[in-house]
């Protein structure tokens, strides 16, 4: 956690009063979150009454896609399909997978460019002549394994063209890339707290006004009727340092993070060791790759080798892969980019953020030739 929203936790912590009692502990709680309420808003713009506070972005992303879909449907059975990008993270796939399940919908994929880019043109293809059964529209804004970064404003402005609601999960992107709401053209925005230095188990949809979206959970319909429960103050209170402090210094933490970035790829590569980069890079900016990720591909090695050997070098790192019945798999992102199952397999992410130091990023060019090695001998002899 950044330090102030730390702190703005653990003031907040010392504090009694729910948000929704009217007696003057239950107010005071009440104006910390509607102030808080108003600071997110600014930083990524949008109007406060936009703002629906969740648990977090899996909880947000659940309400964007269910709530969206039964909204949609109900107004009009025919409206039974999702145009979903091919490579989402899973809060936003499996809420998708069970509507398939239980509610009777249909999906079609949009296809990835071969570094992961969502362009307007596969939207435009996914959604066909007559895009009329279409409920919903969820594109990711960045990619949290590799890092690419979709052309959203273009992607939405198709959407609306369509008359469409879309959706945008920018768990990846809020804190680190510039994100406009009212800008952007969206109808629905997935935030959460920890990956922009807030606490976990925090998060928001921003839901213009006009969206229609039918609750998950009913109880006191304290956010807008359509999300039930307690707000949680502190964490609320420390999510909106946390957006505003990282919005305000994103120009000059981004540069930073890219130039470890940069140099951290740079380094990898030349190492010998045939190593692939994953996603979309243009040196030294952040206009396609986030300025924090790094995604890099060892053939002949499993990505879990990887990370355990990197770990025992005190290096936190991750693969994206899933484990079935203790059985490694190739990541869904990296296979839609169309690379070959063994070669996923050897997936490797590493993450910079606001406590990484150039330090870290020669502790990772020192271990991984020793890693690679042992990685690739354990994958032979399997």
């Amino acid at each position: 956690m950044l330090a102030a929203a730390r702190a703005a936790m653990i003031e907040q912590l010392e504090h009694t009063g729910n948000a929704s009692a009217i007696h003057s502990l239950g107010r005071e709680a009440r104006r910390v979150v509607e102030e808080s309420r108003e600071r997110i808003a600014a930083a990524v713009g949008a109007l406060p009454s936009e703002v629906i506070f969740t648990s977090g972005g899996t909880e947000a992303d659940n309400l964007a896609v269910k709530g969206t879909y039964a909204a949609r449907h109900a107004a009009l059975p025919a409206r039974r399909r999702l145009v979903v990008g091919g490579i989402e993270h899973h809060a936003v796939l499996d809420p998708v997978e069970y509507l398939l399940g239980q509610e009777g919908a249909e999906v079609t994929f949009v296809e990835p460019a071969p570094d992961g880019l969502i362009t307007p043109d596969a939207l435009a293809e996914a959604l066909g002549p007559d895009p009329g059964d279409v409920a919903l529209i969820s594109i990711m804004w960045a990619n949290n394994e590799i890092g690419t970064i979709a052309p959203i404003p273009a992607l939405a402005a198709i959407a609306r063209e369509h008359g469409i609601p879309m959706h945008s999960d920018a768990v990846q992107a809020v804190g680190h890339i510039r994100v406009d709401f009212a800008a952007s053209g969206l109808d629905l925005l997935t935030i959460t707290g920890h990956k922009l230095g807030g606490p976990v188990g925090i998060g928001a949809l921003l839901a213009r006004r006009d969206a229609r979206l039918v609750p998950l959970l009913h109880g006191g319909g304290q956010e807008r009727q359509v999300r039930s429960g307690t707000l949680d103050v502190p964490a609320i209170a420390a999510l909106a340092v946390a957006i505003d402090e990282s919005v305000a210094g994103l120009a000059q933490e981004s540069q930073r993070q890219i130039a470890l970035r940069d140099n951290l790829i740079e380094r990898a590569l030349a190492l010998g060791l045939d190593l692939h980069l994953t996603g979309a890079w243009t040196p030294g900016n952040a206009d396609d790759r986030l300025p924090g990720n790094v995604h890099l591909r060892v053939p002949g090695a499993d990505g879990d080798s990887l990370l355990f050997l990197l770990d025992a070098a005190d290096i936190a790192c991750a693969t994206g892969s899933a484990c079935s019945a203790g059985v490694p798999r190739a990541s869904h992102v990296v296979l839609a980019l169309g690379i070959p199952d063994e070669e996923a397999r050897g997936a490797l992410r590493l993450s910079l953020g606001h406590t990484s130091t150039q330090s870290d990023v020669d502790a990772v060019i020192a271990a991984l030739p020793a890693a690679v090695e042992r990685a690739r001998r354990a994958r032979g002899a399997a």
